[in-house]
């Protein structure tokens, strides 16, 4: 790697460590014609690397005690580490190993590359992903954010050893973030500055909330419904837009939003489309932190029936965003509920590691989740409705079932389209 970011969190415990290396190459820098090309070579970097074989390498962190994988997401590519910290000396340096020296054999990649396909053929299954695959090419076409990380089947099965040296090549090159929580043993930061894995540490930039919005890919011409049919006793809906990317200005007051609508029984979502209506099996929100145009998706699956109903309350929650100010009582709810999940994401050394890595690898500071609590404060209906008013007017719609079933929402689809 050509720089590493160390960032140190210091905590209690009864002697745990939990590291995070956080490279900036996800599946949005998959090759044209490779998409899972990151996903796949994440998933062999723990299979040898240096002079460890798949074998010792196993060994060596099993017979820690401690837990090692990697996993990419869209944006980055992450080795999570836990172990005692009086194993950490002999352990930490795996992971500049796994990037600057992975094996990448043959019969590895091939093992890995079969099972990465026969989870993608496990989805093809699920009417969830169906849906979201669905909106994802309705939101992103070709774009960086539109596939899944895992790739294509198509284009995974074309990979080999060769293809993946090098991306592995690049992410050696690239810059990293190494976050650790825990108890660090003294003498440990001198080793890793020793062995080159982090030269010094560094600062985050002060600022916050700064980046703007960006385009990932682009909607796919006029077309605002994407169908799969599906032989299946319900419908799955997915209705949302690509939105900010996770620091914008605007990005608060959305994430107030989806706590509003998804988050808990008391959510607007679930309140409205259970037990007022009885409607849905299961509804959410889905709105992850991203570095571009993130998602933001309301989703819903119900019985063949209510499939109409659902959609159109779906329709009615998204629209009141807009035109409705977000009563006292329910920001007052959506604030407390924003806390209490910034709460229990950093109860466990491991969570606080990588969001330190992962707001480092956004370009955000290491108290960015400390202001946004402060600058909530400063939000109030009014804000939330203008920022809904400015990223959430584009809707698009991505349904799941029986064949006749969402011809006909779709038809309702394009019927409220038309009244805007």
């Amino acid at each position: 790697m050509s720089t590493t970011d160390l960032v140190l969190d210091p905590v209690q415990t009864p002697g745990v460590l939990a590291a995070k290396l956080w490279i900036g190459r996800g599946s949005a820098a998959d090759p044209i014609g490779q998409r899972g090309a990151h996903q796949l070579l994440a998933s062999v970097l723990t299979r040898g690397c240096g002079s460890l074989d798949a074998m010792q390498m196993a060994d060596l962190v099993e017979g820690c005690g401690a837990g090692l994988r990697c996993d990419t997401n869209e944006d980055g590519l992450l080795i999570s580490m836990k172990c005692r910290d009086l194993d950490s000396p002999q352990l930490l340096p795996l992971l500049s190993s796994m990037v600057h020296e992975p094996h990448l054999q043959a019969d590895q990649v091939t093992l890995e590359r079969e099972l990465s396909v026969q989870a993608l053929q496990r989805q093809r299954e699920d009417p969830f992903h169906l849906a979201f695959d669905g909106w994802r090419h309705l939101a992103y076409g070709v774009g960086p954010y539109g596939h899944d990380p895992l790739g294509v089947a198509g284009e995974l099965e074309q990979l080999n050893a060769e293809s993946l040296r090098p991306i592995a090549t690049s992410l050696s090159a690239e810059g990293a973030i190494l976050a650790l929580s825990g108890s660090i043993p003294a003498g440990l930061l001198d080793q890793l500055q020793a062995d080159g894995i982090c030269p010094q540490s560094k600062s985050a930039e002060p600022d916050l909330l700064v980046k703007e919005s960006s385009d990932q890919g682009s909607l796919s011409g006029e077309q605002t419904v994407y169908l799969h049919p599906q032989t299946t006793e319900q419908v799955v809906l997915m209705l949302g837009q690509p939105t900010l990317p996770h620091g914008h200005p605007d990005d608060l007051a959305l994430r107030l939003l989806q706590t509003h609508l998804g988050t808990g029984m008391s959510s607007l979502l679930f309140r409205r489309l259970r037990e007022d209506h009885g409607v849905a099996y299961d509804v959410g929100v889905h709105h992850p932190a991203r570095a571009q145009s993130s998602p933001f998706v309301l989703h819903a699956s119900t019985a063949v029936d209510k499939a109409l109903t659902t959609l159109n309350l779906l329709i009615m929650s998204w629209q009141e965003l807009i035109d409705h100010t977000l009563v006292s009582a329910d920001l007052n709810l959506a604030r407390a509920k924003f806390r209490g999940q910034l709460a229990h994401a950093s109860q466990t050394t491991g969570q606080r590691a990588e969001r330190r890595a992962q707001l480092r690898g956004l370009g955000l500071p290491d108290n960015h989740d400390h202001r946004c609590m402060e600058v909530m404060e400063t939000l109030d209906g009014t804000a939330l409705r203008l920022a809904a008013s400015r990223h959430l007017t584009h809707p698009l719609l991505s349904l799941c079932g029986p064949k006749s079933a969402i011809e006909s929402l779709a038809e309702r689809w394009h019927q409220a389209l038309s009244k805007q």
